[in-house]
């Protein structure tokens, strides 16, 4: 069961649910890259999230806005690193939030800073964040709801491998002979 709880592949898992049908922005990449910070070694909290994120990208297709994404999961992990030392449930829901709010303002800036879609200026700016909010509502539910799953499932499941840990060595040591 423990191997089942290793957070490299939780965080593969996750980015193979981009590949399936899901609502528009809608999908873990945020609640696995804030897991990565947290959860993973410092050396690689980054690094593992992106490249899982890359693999699927190769799947899916790249774009002109890809490097104000991946800067928007690259701080998202970093929230999560930060979040490691404050791991709550309200820091966590704080962070899932936060990271949301990010992202939204990275990528839609990238949107209008690199399409034809808006005017390059302070009007257009403002349509193209106006234009982007039912993305943004869909990228906040999903993210929670992914921060939630993540978090509170691997917690569930370390406290309960420990619990049989436990279980098992006080079997162990009742039953040892003389």
């Amino acid at each position: 069961m423990k191997n089942l709880l290793n957070p490299m592949l939780i965080i593969i898992l996750a980015a193979l649910f981009r590949l399936l049908p899901h609502p528009p922005n809608m999908v873990p990449i945020a609640a696995m890259a804030l897991f990565g910070g947290v959860y993973i070694n410092k050396k690689f909290a980054l690094l593992v999230p992106l490249v899982a994120l890359f693999i699927s990208d190769i799947f899916l297709g790249f774009h002109g806005t890809m490097p104000y994404v991946y800067t928007g999961f690259a701080v998202t992990g970093l929230i999560g690193i930060w979040l490691k030392n404050h791991k709550t449930v309200g820091f966590v829901a704080g962070a899932a939030l936060f990271s949301s709010v990010v992202f939204y303002l990275l990528t839609n800036f990238g949107v209008w800073a690199t399409g034809t879609m808006y005017t390059k200026d302070l009007p257009g700016l403002i349509a193209c964040y106006v234009a982007a909010i039912p993305f943004f509502r869909n990228s906040l539910m999903g993210d929670m709801f992914y921060t939630a799953l993540f978090f509170g499932g691997y917690e569930f499941g370390l406290g309960r491998v420990h619990e049989l840990h436990k279980r098992y060595s006080v079997v162990v040591t009742r039953h040892k002979g003389p």
